[in-house]
Order: C-alpha cells, then structure tokens, then sequence
C-alpha cells in the first residue's frame, strides 16, 4: 500500500461527512450542529440546559453556541425561560417543534460509526486511535475543535476523546 491510498481514504470519509451534513441541513432544515444542540436538550433533564452547559458539550467557542440557539430559538426549536428559583439565569429549552425535527432525522454518521466502534475489540480499537493519532499530529491539528462533529451522543460521550477550542471563530451551521 502507498502513501495515495491513505489519502484517498480520508477524503472519502471527509467527502461521505460534507455530503451527510449538506443532505441533512436540505432535507430538514438544520446543521449537524444544531442537531447536536437539540439533542443536548433533549437529553438534559426537563429538556432544559444553559448556554454554557450546551457550549461545554459541543466544545465550541460561545460566539458559534450563541449563533446555533439564536437560528433555533427563530425557529421555534428551542425557547428561553428564567431558570426556577433565579431569574437572572436563562435557561434553553427543547421545544416541540424542535423534538419533533429530531424524530424525523436519521442517525447521524458519527453515531453509526459510534455503535460499531463500540462492538470491536480494544486491540482493534487501539490500532485505529494510534493510527489517527499519528495523522492529525502528521497534519499538525491538535488544536482544532471536533466538538460538533463528535459529540451529541451518549455512546460517544467517551471522556477518552479529546477534543480543543478552535482558534478561529468560524460558525460551523
């Protein structure tokens, strides 16, 4: 095997990723971020969470956090409340058009992949996080943020995986 085939393989990963992301965001309306976001919500006790709380989760910077919940809340996907017992705290909250959209989307790729990772062995496993290692050291990307695209799902939510803050300010949605 030469060094082609590694590349040809991670574009095809990076390619079925932008695909999934652009047919979900035509099909349904919303970004894989956003998504994330409302399961969050969703999986929050009563459906509620603050926006720091949803920004941990995701691992993105506030300003992208505050961009995804303002394009829900217009949406109807989510809404603000005071949080019960201190109203100076707003709390988010899952609503049910946006528990709905939840319903009717498909399982995201990474939560596929996800559940098949969990059923290989640790020695399999390892080979795959060395080798993926060895290539975002290759790429020098440690410091990009994965968040969004690795989170939002309790079979993932692996306190092994390790993701950073992006430096950039870029709005994933």
């Amino acid at each position: 095997m030469n060094y082609k085939n590694v590349i040809i393989l991670i574009r095809r990963i990076v390619r079925s990723i932008n695909l999934e992301s652009k047919k979900i965001e035509k099909d349904y309306g919303v970004s894989i971020p956003q998504i994330l976001c409302l399961e969050f919500l969703k999986d929050s006790p009563n459906y509620q969470a603050s926006q720091k709380s949803i920004r941990d989760h995701l691992k993105l910077n506030s300003s992208t956090v505050t961009g995804i919940i303002s394009r829900l809340e217009k949406r109807g996907m989510l809404a603000r409340l005071p949080k019960t017992g201190d109203k100076r705290v707003t709390m988010l909250t899952l609503t049910s058009i946006g528990y709905d959209i939840l319903e009717k989307t498909p399982d995201l790729l990474q939560h596929r992949l996800a559940k098949k990772l969990i059923n290989i062995s640790e020695e399999d496993l390892s080979i795959i996080n060395e080798s993926l290692t060895t290539l975002v050291e290759m790429l020098e990307i440690e410091d990009v943020s994965t968040g969004a695209l690795l989170t939002g799902s309790e079979i993932i939510n692996d306190p092994n995986i390790i993701s950073e803050e992006s430096s950039t300010n870029q709005d994933p949605t």
